[in-house]
């Protein structure tokens, strides 16, 4: 192999691995796994029949997720967490593994938080005082 071989074929090498590089850094979470977690500690799970809700706590902030308990086919899911004095922030739709998260600023007042998978619910009614 000749000189100029060698380096057509590493110009080649080279641009392969740009496309590559490229083609990585331009969709860094097509094949990552979709976010079912909260910032933060957990401070409550809440199971049900279909499902658990779970509820972190972060400066402040509470955040709630609804997980199946068995995630697979799409079906109705809702969360919802409310601090006292406020609206509930919601999540509902048709979801295969989980609902939310949703997060609201707390402060230091109680909240509220409800979930569902299908037709099983849970209602924590006040909690976190």
């Amino acid at each position: 192999m000749g000189g100029d071989a060698i380096r057509r074929l590493t110009a080649v090498g080279a641009a392969v691995l740009t496309v590559l590089g490229v083609l990585v850094l331009a969709a860094p979470g097509a094949g990552a796994a979709p976010r079912q977690d909260c910032p933060g500690r957990q401070v409550r799970a809440l199971p049900f029949r279909t499902g658990v809700v779970r509820l972190y706590k972060r400066e402040g902030y509470v955040c709630a997720l609804t997980l199946a308990k068995v995630p697979g086919t799409p079906r109705v899911m809702s969360v919802s967490v409310q601090a006292r004095g406020n609206r509930p922030v919601t999540d509902q739709g048709r979801y295969r593994h989980h609902a939310g998260p949703v997060t609201v600023h707390a402060g230091h007042r109680c909240v509220r938080v409800r979930g569902a998978v299908g037709r099983g619910s849970v209602s924590s009614g006040w909690i976190l005082c």
